[in-house]
């Protein structure tokens, strides 16, 4: 068993006025992430708008990242492509560059297909990897994909390929799949991606967490993520988050928590938060995590 995995923020991606990915306030996202107790910050997965943003792009901000200081194993890249090509040529260049793990996404434009299909892609991405597949995270986040990773499947795949699958990001916010994720493969790195749910996992088996929430409560979902600690004020705030299109609502609290308003923006088709919903979500936080004045 490798070091416990701890917490990763989803990094989200700010914009500028032309649509172009604004890497300077990105990269001071990271690193107040990294300082308030985040073991590293994931590039480009839901959160971050993973699948609006190039490979070219995704090239660039990880080199920039790298520049500015941020540790090779502190970046987590996220792979959300349907073409095995495409996952297996960004998830090189990460791996190259040293990231720690790669967040790999089932392919998700031809629906219903099989277990046997779904192997058949993986198998054919850490393929054309070759000597550099490693520390993969299968990604189970159906109500995006519309492809539930089965525990047979993940069995199948950590079977044929036991030095490249290093574990699973469950995204689903089906308990009972969870439980039965960690039951089956506790021994793998499983992580938690609704926050409803990690305390209770942590306690139970589960590694940690790669959390869109940790943007803007770091320390409250460290504590879930690292210690197990409930905190019903983090599950409420979901609900809320729940109300909207959870990427942009989570862009909404970062903007407010840095001042910036790039954070607002957001690549097409997704659309950005109205000014009333954005009242709504700074309410319900206030009611929620408002601290006492010194």
């Amino acid at each position: 068993m490798t070091s416990r995995f701890g917490l990763s923020a989803a990094l989200t991606t700010p914009f500028d006025a032309s649509g172009q990915i604004a890497i300077a306030p990105m990269i001071a996202q990271a690193g107040r992430c990294l300082a308030e107790g985040c073991t590293s910050v994931t590039l480009f997965g839901t959160t971050g708008e993973g699948a609006s943003v190039g490979a070219s792009e995704r090239r660039s901000v990880t080199e920039a990242m790298l520049a500015a200081g941020i540790l090779p194993h502190q970046l987590v890249a996220g792979v959300l492509v349907d073409a095995a090509e495409d996952a297996a040529e960004q998830a090189r260049h990460a791996l190259q560059r040293g990231a720690r793990n790669i967040l790999l996404a089932p392919p998700s434009y031809f629906k219903n297909v099989g277990e046997d299909g779904l192997f058949g892609w993986f198998s054919t991405v850490f393929a054309a990897l070759g000597p550099l597949a490693r520390d993969v995270l299968l990604y189970n986040i159906p109500s995006v994909t519309m492809v539930k990773l089965s525990l047979g499947l993940i069995g199948r795949l950590r079977t044929a390929f036991p030095d490249v699958v290093a574990g699973v990001k469950d995204s689903g916010g089906d308990w009972a799949y969870s439980e039965a994720l960690i039951g089956a493969h506790g021994d793998l790195v499983i992580l938690i991606g609704d926050e409803r749910h990690l305390a209770r996992a942590v306690r139970i088996g589960s590694q940690g967490a790669i959390s869109g929430m940790a943007n803007f409560v770091t320390g409250e979902i460290r504590a879930m993520a690292e210690d197990g600690r409930d905190d019903i004020r983090v599950e409420r705030f979901v609900l809320e988050l729940l109300k909207y299109p959870v990427t942009p609502a989570v862009k909404v609290m970062v903007a407010r928590k840095t001042g910036d308003d790039r954070w607002l923006a957001v690549r097409p088709p997704l659309e950005p938060i109205a000014s009333q919903g954005r009242q709504q979500l700074a309410v319900a936080y206030d009611s929620l995590f408002a601290r006492e004045s010194a």
